[in-house]
């Protein structure tokens, strides 16, 4: 298991309270989640200050330092992927720790692929040369990307929640094959800087709809620091809800993405 954050908005944001601040803030969830588990494998965060994708991520437990307090601070974007990790495959490493980053691309899992040592050498086999060569570490989720973006390559066109609902079936049919009994858990966040798309399988994934800007509740400032030219719309996500406003569950065994209004779409992958 792990903890993720996503942020999409139509206007430059900070994140800074969601991060670190909140009343269950992401580096909150990692020191003890609501299972009682901790998520001391790594951290990363990865967002788009100026439409290019900056990432900072350590392989220690997000509490050690004042390193993410600082980077969660610099944050500044439209959208934003985070992540602390509890490792389940692949050691806790650099080369392991999310999220992952392929030119304007981001990409974050919460889960767990079973059998991977299994599943792995089907999803080599459709994942193309080039990403093949591109993987440096050792989790299913660094295939599981590299996987995504070979089926977006082929299909460039498609919406990304479509190429990513092709992709998760196809992840099933190969753990189905190798054990029924053990399907794979895939909450997953995946952007190009304009784009985002996810999906929740088998874990806790909760987003919460913001319309126009109001002070928050936490700090009592706007995190637009300037007057929009359009009005104001934002959506978080999280693994577990991170703070007392009206969190709303994303169905599970869904796919989603957003509009250029930023609202979220929903679709069952099976």
């Amino acid at each position: 298991m792990c903890r993720l954050y996503g942020f999409h908005a139509n206007e430059q944001t900070k994140v800074e309270c969601g991060l670190v601040i909140a009343q269950n803030a992401l580096l909150d969830q990692g020191i003890q989640d609501s299972e009682g588990l901790t998520h001391g494998h790594g951290w990363g965060i990865g967002a788009y200050p100026n439409g290019v994708p900056k990432v900072v991520k350590q392989s220690w437990a997000v509490w050690h330092g004042e390193h993410f307090k600082k980077a969660a601070a610099r944050i500044y974007s439209k959208t934003v992927i985070a992540h602390v990790r509890r490792a389940t495959v692949g050691p806790p490493e650099i080369v392991n720790t999310h999220p992952f980053e392929h030119g304007k691309w981001l990409f974050a899992h919460n889960g767990t692929v079973a059998n991977f040592d299994k599943i792995r050498p089907a999803m080599l086999e459709a994942t193309d040369l080039l990403h093949r060569n591109e993987i440096h570490g050792d989790t299913d989720s660094e295939h599981i990307f590299r996987y995504l973006l070979t089926l977006w390559g082929h299909n460039p066109a498609r919406e990304l929640r479509e190429t990513l609902k092709v992709g998760i079936r196809n992840i099933l049919k190969w753990c189905h094959q190798v054990d029924p009994d053990k399907p794979p858990s895939l909450n997953i966040l995946w952007s190009d800087g304009e784009h985002m798309a996810g999906s929740r399988l088998g874990r806790t994934l909760w987003y919460l709809e913001r319309d126009g800007i109001i002070p928050c509740e936490i700090c009592g400032q706007s995190h637009v620091h300037h007057d929009p030219q359009q009005a104001y719309r934002a959506v978080e996500i999280a693994s577990e809800p991170l703070t007392h406003e009206k969190w709303l569950g994303v169905p599970n065994g869904t796919v989603f993405n957003f509009d250029p209004d930023i609202r979220m779409h929903f679709e069952m992958i099976e």
